[in-house]
């Protein structure tokens, strides 16, 4: 388990609408004194990735003076590879990347380079959306704090929080990343069920904005026609009579 080899964890992650958008960050932090901090904030104009990274620069923040080792869970691969890999060239080729365009973020990266250093910290992944209690509830403050609500953030004892955050994949390794010499097959479409009603979408991140926050939502991703109708009777959607239609085009 998590907590016999890192007395302290961390979930953060981060939302936006429109990416660039409005958009909000939640964390939890629990510390070996048996105590569980939410946290959590929201940006008028922001994007994913910068919320992704302020979520967990926060939550590192709130543990400035501790030597236990801490364990970050997120469901973002651009903070993880960002930190213990692409940092270390940026920093190295004057915040440039390889191909010498101006480093994105570069004022969240250093925020973070500086809560990190001196600190044990082991960074796992977390699928999102997946049933993962504490990555589901940051989701769900970030969300919150993105629509410009303020979310209830709890504060107390570990024993009476509702999240069963050690609840925690037995792997939390990243996902190896795709060859470069492998192209990435093109999606058919990619679909979500909100409620009763599908919807079909071009893109990925058009379909996520449906479907994010939302309890009990559906999406996946289809790479035929054939796949297409397989994901939408699996999800119980009778495609003789589904009204399915495309969104932003009020096409069916």
């Amino acid at each position: 388990m998590a907590t016999k080899s890192f007395p302290i964890l961390i979930f953060a992650d981060g939302a936006s609408s429109g990416n660039p958008g409005p958009g909000g960050w939640g964390a939890i932090v629990a510390t070996p004194d048996g105590s569980v901090t939410e946290l959590g904030g929201g940006v008028r104009e922001t994007t994913n990735n910068q919320m992704e990274l302020m979520g967990v620069i926060r939550a590192l923040e709130t543990l400035d003076r501790t030597d236990h080792p801490i364990q970050v869970l997120t469901d973002s691969v651009y903070v993880i590879r960002g930190i213990t890999q692409w940092s270390w060239g940026w920093r190295k080729n004057g915040w440039k990347t390889g191909e010498g365009a101006e480093v994105a973020n570069q004022d969240l990266w250093r925020k973070l380079i500086a809560v990190v250093t001196g600190k044990k910290i082991a960074w796992g992944f977390v699928r999102g959306h997946a049933g993962i209690p504490g990555n589901e509830r940051c989701d769900e403050i970030a969300v919150a704090f993105s629509k410009g609500g303020r979310p209830s953030l709890y504060r107390g004892p570990l024993l009476q929080y509702g999240v069963a955050i050690h609840d925690i994949p037995e792997s939390t390794e990243l996902p190896a990343p795709r060859p470069k010499t492998e192209a990435k097959p093109k999606a058919f479409s990619y679909l979500s069920l909100v409620g009763s009603t599908p919807m079909r979408h071009e893109t990925w991140l058009d379909c996520e904005r449906r479907v994010k926050g939302v309890p009990g939502a559906k999406f996946k991703k289809a790479m035929s026609e054939s796949d297409q109708t397989q994901i939408l009777q699996s999800w119980g959607v009778d495609v003789t009579r589904a009204d399915l239609k495309d969104s932003g085009s009020g096409k069916k």
